[in-house]
């Protein structure tokens, strides 16, 4: 199977990869069901990179159908140490402009219904999650976004509705008092996720309105998102294509160890079926 140490999660309006060479489509099952589609395998800048369309081609899942787990599963699967995530948000704050691009450093999680973990089942176990993104990849992303000349933001909360609704304009207000950033519907529980498989996870947040909190913007629309989204894929394509050649081979932050001390079951203990779906993960600390 081809591998790749580096991941894009496509988010809306961004359903395929251009640039990428050499491809192969991968169709890859897991103990958690099918992925949102294909993955996409090819050389991007002189990577190996896997590429993934959240939603998947056309956009047929919403927020709340997206098979997260099967999503870094599989790409995990395929050897990715490295997940750049791009995600369509509102801003929360003014100086936050429709299409500029943020990088967050923080989650706030108001969804309801989505499955957060790998484990269970017969097995525990406890992540670190106060840093919720690598903070390399995160100064790589803000970097790029610089050079490609973006309005770029480095730092921020990202918070995380369920949807598929656009907020209330209750709801937004309320949201600004607590000093959130953007919001959106996807990094949870892809973050979650991306932290338990031991991968390094980033956000690119492409600003596609002022959610509806602006008393001098329109309420958001599909309409606005989408014709927002299509001005910002461009500049989102050539931030990624300039990460991908500085990603380092080596990883020294946390996320690559953040299940080193988090299995609290003993391991005699542990089902043979649940040790079995998740070798990929635990395997290397249950000999």
């Amino acid at each position: 199977m081809t591998k790749a140490r580096i991941g894009v999660i496509g988010g809306s309006g961004l359903y395929q990869m251009e640039g990428l060479t050499d491809i192969q489509e991968m169709k890859v099952s897991t103990p958690f069901g099918e992925p949102s589609d294909v993955i996409t395998v090819g050389t991007l800048s002189g990577e190996m990179v896997a590429f993934l369309p959240r939603h998947g081609r056309g956009h047929r899942l919403m927020p709340s159908e997206l098979p997260v787990r099967a999503n870094i599963y599989a790409l995990k699967s395929l050897g990715v140490e490295w997940i750049i995530s791009v995600s369509a948000v509102g801003s929360m704050k003014e100086e936050i402009a429709p299409l500029d691009m943020v990088i967050p450093d923080q989650l706030f999680d108001r969804t309801r219904i989505r499955p957060s973990t790998f484990f269970g089942r017969g097995i525990v176990a406890h992540v670190a999650f106060a840093e919720p993104f690598c903070n390399v990849l995160s100064g790589l992303l803000y970097r790029a976004s610089l050079n490609a000349g973006a309005r770029a933001h480095q730092g921020g909360t990202y918070l995380c509705m369920e949807g598929p609704q656009f907020s209330t304009k209750g709801e937004s207000l309320i949201y600004r008092q607590w000093g959130v950033d953007v919001i959106g519907m996807t990094a949870i529980p892809e973050a979650k996720l991306a932290r338990e498989a031991e991968i390094c996870y980033a956000i690119l947040a492409c600003v596609t309105d002022y959610d509806c909190w602006h008393e001098a913007h329109e309420a958001v629309t599909v309409e606005m998102v989408v014709a927002n989204l299509h001005k910002n894929v461009d500049t989102a394509k050539r931030i990624i294509a300039a990460v991908v050649p500085q990603i380092p081979h080596e990883r020294t932050c946390a996320c690559a160890r953040a299940l080193e001390n988090a299995i609290m079951t003993r391991p005699e203990l542990i089902p043979a079926e649940t040790k079995a779906e998740l070798s990929l993960f635990i395997g290397k600390y249950l000999k």
